[in-house]
């Protein structure tokens, strides 16, 4: 009996270790994403640049950019490119050196499995390798999910804007050009910028506007930018189409909200069940099987 009772607590607190481990490694792994190098200023740029765990491996990626190079990863290259331009760092890094950074986190992976193994601490080395060569992936995803959720958020008020100017009397070229000029550089605002530019140096404004929705591929821009060019193929108004765009924007993100909150009594779910109901057991059974325990052994 005392044998079990002494295992089960053991199981409990090497349990217990585990995830205590991993949420601190998430915790650390967190932190560093958010530590930039040069931070000298609040601009948008600035706030664009890169982990620093990624820009550490950058100095050796030479090393092994012939591997991302080869043609056996040519698909991955093609999706780490429309990744990186969806990210908003297309013209920072290239896919090479992505992959290639990718490369050297899974061998750094490698190194500290050695190094955890020789130490005594295989679990820790294999969470290492684990966390290690995934962590540019989903630092990229998770910079596509907060970008494209920034454009989201400024579509509708950039749709109201758009649509005043237009029906005062300006064209859309004048328009878009006064509302960069007066707001805040974001997400958006940094590729109507770009659209613009390209605009301006000659390209047709419905090539720019389907490379812009290619670009970013974020379903909401992408529904408006079409509208926008199928507008100007067929030489309708743009201010009302404009203006039912951001209706419908405004009711979608309405809906998105409502179902965010009917959804968190579900997602909190989870965490109960599995952090807070199992330490409220723990803290008012243990006590009571100890002592039951100790009356069955005499």
């Amino acid at each position: 009996m005392e044998f079990s009772l002494d295992t089960l607590i053991t199981l409990l607190a090497a349990l217990s270790a585990g995830i205590a481990l991993t949420c601190l490694l998430l915790l650390l792994f967190n932190l560093l994403e958010r530590v930039k190098v040069d931070n000298l200023s609040c601009d948008y740029e600035t706030r664009k640049s890169l982990p620093v765990l990624i820009r550490l491996v950058m100095p050796l990626i030479p090393n092994v950019r012939f591997l991302a190079r080869s043609n056996t990863f040519s698909h991955i290259r093609e999706q780490t490119r429309e990744q990186l331009f969806m990210a908003g760092y297309g013209d920072s890094v290239s896919d090479i050196d992505f992959l290639s950074a990718k490369f050297l986190f899974a061998l750094l992976g490698v190194v500290a499995l050695v190094f955890c193994i020789a130490a005594g601490r295989p679990l820790f080395g294999i969470i290492l390798l684990v966390m290690l060569p995934l962590y540019p992936s989903v630092w990229l995803r998770k910079t596509i999910k907060q970008r494209h959720h920034e454009i989201v958020k400024a579509l509708p008020n950039v749709l109201d804007l758009l649509t005043l100017s237009v029906e005062a009397g300006k064209d859309f070229l004048t328009s878009l050009r006064d509302i960069l000029g007066r707001r805040r550089l974001d997400a958006l605002g940094e590729e109507l910028q770009r659209t613009f530019h390209e605009i301006q140096l000659g390209k047709r404004r419905t090539t720019a506007l389907r490379e812009l929705s290619e670009r970013v591929r974020q379903p909401d821009l992408s529904a408006v930018l079409n509208a926008i060019i199928q507008a100007e193929e067929l030489g309708v108004s743009i201010g009302q189409l404009l203006r039912i765009q951001g209706d419908m924007l405004r009711n979608k993100r309405f809906s998105r909200a409502e179902k965010l909150a009917n959804e968190a009594p579900v997602k909190i779910l989870f965490p109960v069940v599995v952090f807070i109901f199992p330490a409220v057991m723990i803290i008012l059974m243990v006590p009571i099987l100890m002592q039951a325990f100790k009356l069955l052994v005499r």
